[in-house]
């Protein structure tokens, strides 16, 4: 008995099982589920795949692939992932994120494709988490297989290279960091650093001496130069680049320093037989004649001259003009002058004593030998003149004005100076008004420069009269030949006549004889006033009026249409679909013509009526079911209250008939009314998500799908729309 309860009780809960609704909340996806697919059976075999790199360069773009390998066989599958770092992107619309969570949103497919941003520098490792299902596509969460796996990447990190700077060499002795004495060490400094910290490795730090520009390897890594390597006169210099231990920095070089010879005693150098002299000897010195300093140099070292200083005094003030030379030309003298010169000599170490010569004078000369002094006469190189009374260069003698100091000559004799004499050599003129090199006598337009006859005797001057032999014409302003009075355009140069009077030269109009007509814009023959499309030779005429010319028009006599784009007799304007000759409306404004929406919707209907016929058969057979599982029970029951139980009987050992006892007729019992056995907890889903049933593309490329709610979605390129 208890055994065939416990029977039936197992087929109640399995036909129940069987009838329970899919667990649809899964197949849009799971977030942070990882660790793999829990509340799926899990048959084994899955390799989940992807494409995470090992390493990672922060803030790097990497395009990552997950699939699998093994499982049940089909197309469905679906997958859970964790990464704790870095950034996600580009899902598309079968991929969701959320927070450092990945997961598919589409159950037909058994690969996916987005975009991982590295996290920035210093993040360390990065753990992945990957869990993936293959589906058996009954939308149930038995026979299916999953599988799990986990991935490091660690950031690539590369080590900086240290630095050295303030990098100095020195005199060990002066500290002197421009010159050092041949018989001294030389030392170098520099300051170290490292972007990381790291401390310096000096056994791995490069230091190298350079003698000029020429590297000294025999010095290589050593912090003094000793002073046996150096000689006077020449110049040095290091370079250094610090070492971390892993990384040898960038060579830094340091200053130049200058050997210097070892300093012996000087004895300071002197002058004698210092003296000014001139070509005239004496003290007085003539203003015409230069000064010239002379002295013997003399040094026990016999060091050069170099240095010496010179200074120049004119009456015991000093010309610092004339500084450290030793001749003074005459142009800077003056009658009565005293001069006198100081020599300081130098042997380019030490200054020695100075020395001061005796005086000279200069004096005056009378240099034309006229008996005039040079200081009186106004002309000292000139024996013929000694005066000028009016100060103008011009000696009285030979000066024809020489009490103006404006004139000195008269070369046409018309008691005229030169100077102010516009035609110094011609008698007959001496004013030029204009300034046309043409006499006032004789221009006939004396006080106008740009004229000086008149041919035709029309008051207009030869160079302004564009016909100046012709009394009538004067001007030609467009520079075409015509005189202005003749041209009926004379500020047109292209146009002379207007035959049909219409404001418009004959050159210019393409209707000459035409007077309402001058142009022909798009040269079809029909004038731009008459031409509704002046500038288009295929029109002329626009009957609707609407901007297109009749010819390109496809409606010529409806202003509301031009175009047909799809031939479909309906122009583009009214037409909600001009480029699909099988559409032409969309009622509802949602993109999709009304041909297509109900081929659509009745595909989705017929569907549908499908589907629900499926559920009902279904229905029937679980009451049929349920009503025979019901008949058993009461059967049972009555066998467990007393009545008679059919038994196989043994026929091995006869065995005597036993006494039939008659059997009152007892009443049954009244039938109680099964209720319904409360049904154990299933994991399913708390949100029940309708699942896709089929997926298709119509003749436009919009993809539809039904869901097993009976819905009918589309697909608007970013989500899912409910119809």
């Amino acid at each position: 008995m208890a055994k065939s309860t416990t029977v039936v009780s197992i087929a109640i809960i399995m036909l129940l099982l069987a009838l329970a609704p899919s667990i649809e909340g899964k197949l849009s996806g799971k977030h942070n589920q990882s660790s793999g697919c829990t509340c799926h059976y899990n048959g084994g075999g899955v390799t989940p795949g992807h494409n995470f790199p090992s390493t990672y360069t922060p803030g790097q773009l990497y395009n990552i692939q997950i699939n699998m390998q093994g499982g049940v066989a089909g197309a469905q599958g679906g997958f859970s992932l964790d990464v704790d770092k870095g950034a996600y992107s580009n899902g598309g619309p079968d991929v969701s994120f959320q927070a450092t969570s990945a997961t598919h949103t589409n159950p037909t497919s058994r690969s996916w494709n987005f975009d991982w941003t590295a996290p920035a520098a210093g993040s360390g490792p990065v753990s992945v988490s990957l869990a993936t299902l293959a589906a058996d596509g009954t939308n149930t969460n038995g026979n299916d297989a999953w599988g799990t796996t986990t991935h490091t990447i660690n950031e690539l990190v590369s080590n900086q290279p240290p630095s050295a700077s303030n990098v100095q060499i020195f005199s060990s002795s002066t500290s002197s960091a421009t010159n050092v004495v041949e018989d001294t060490d030389i030392g170098i400094s520099y300051s170290y650093s490292d972007p990381e910290n790291d401390p310096e490795v000096t056994a791995d730090t490069e230091i190298k001496w350079y003698k000029g520009n020429v590297i000294q390897q025999m010095y290589n890594d050593r912090t003094t130069l000793p002073a046996s390597a150096i000689t006077a006169g020449e110049s040095w210099h290091a370079t250094v680049a610090p070492h971390d231990g892993t990384t040898l920095g960038s060579a830094v070089q340091s200053n130049s320093i200058t050997v210097d010879a070892a300093v012996i005693p000087n004895n300071i150098p002197t002058v004698s037989n210092y003296e000014i002299t001139a070509a005239t000897a004496g003290s007085n010195v003539p203003v015409n004649e230069d000064l010239w300093l002379g002295y013997v140099y003399d040094d026990s070292d016999g060091d050069s001259e170099s240095g010496t200083v010179i200074r120049w005094f004119k009456d015991s003030v000093e010309q610092a003009t004339w500084n450290d030379v030793t001749t003074v030309p005459s142009s800077a003298t003056s009658i009565g002058d005293s001069w006198n010169a100081k020599i300081t000599p130098s042997d380019g170490i030490d200054m020695g004593t100075t020395y001061e010569t005796t005086a000279i004078v200069i004096i005056d000369i009378d240099s034309d030998g006229d008996g005039v002094f040079n200081e009186n006469d106004a002309f000292p190189n000139d024996a013929a003149e000694t005066v000028d009374s009016d100060s103008d260069g011009v000696g009285d003698n030979g000066d024809a004005f020489p009490n103006d100091a404006t004139e000195t000559m008269d070369s046409d004799s018309d008691g005229v100076g030169d100077n102010a004499d516009a035609f110094p050599n011609d008698a007959a003129e001496t004013l030029d008004s204009d300034g046309d090199t043409v006499g006032d006598n004789a221009d006939a337009f004396p006080n106008d420069a740009s004229e000086t006859m008149d041919s035709d005797g029309d008051t207009v001057g030869d160079n302004t009269d564009v016909f100046p032999n012709d009394a009538n014409e004067t001007m030609d302003s467009d520079n075409d030949s015509v005189g202005d009075n003749a041209d009926a355009f004379p500020n047109d140069a292209n146009e002379t006549m207007d035959t049909d009077e219409d404001g418009v030269g004959d050159n210019a109009d393409a209707f000459p004889n035409d007077p309402s007509e001058t142009m022909d814009s798009d040269g079809d023959g029909v004038g731009d006033n008459a031409d509704a499309f002046p500038n288009d030779a295929t029109e002329t005429v626009d009957t609707d009026s609407d901007g297109t010319g009749d010819n390109t028009d496809v409606f010529p006599t409806d202003a509301t249409e031009t175009m047909d784009s799809d031939t479909d007799g309906v122009g583009d304007n009214g037409d909600a679909f001009p480029n699909d000759a099988n559409e032409t409306m969309d009622t509802d404004g949602d993109g999709v013509g009304d041909n297509a929406q109900a081929a659509a919707e009745a595909k989705a209907a017929k569907l549908a009526a499908e589907q629900r016929e499926m559920y009902m058969m279904i229905g029937i057979a679980a009451v049929v079911i349920i009503l025979s599982l019901a008949a058993v029970m009461v059967i049972m029951k009555k066998k467990g209250d007393g009545e008679p139980v059919l038994t196989t009987k043994e026929y091995d050992t006869p065995q005597p008939l036993p006494q039939t006892q008659p059997v009152a007729p007892q009443p049954l019992p009244q039938t109680q009314p099964v209720a319904p056995q409360p049904v154990a907890p299933q994991p399913v889903a708390e949100v029940v998500v309708a699942s896709e049933v089929q997926r298709w593309t119509d003749d436009n490329g919009h993809t539809w799908r039904t869901m097993s709610d009976n819905s009918t979605q589309w697909w608007n390129g970013s989500d899912w729309q409910q119809r």
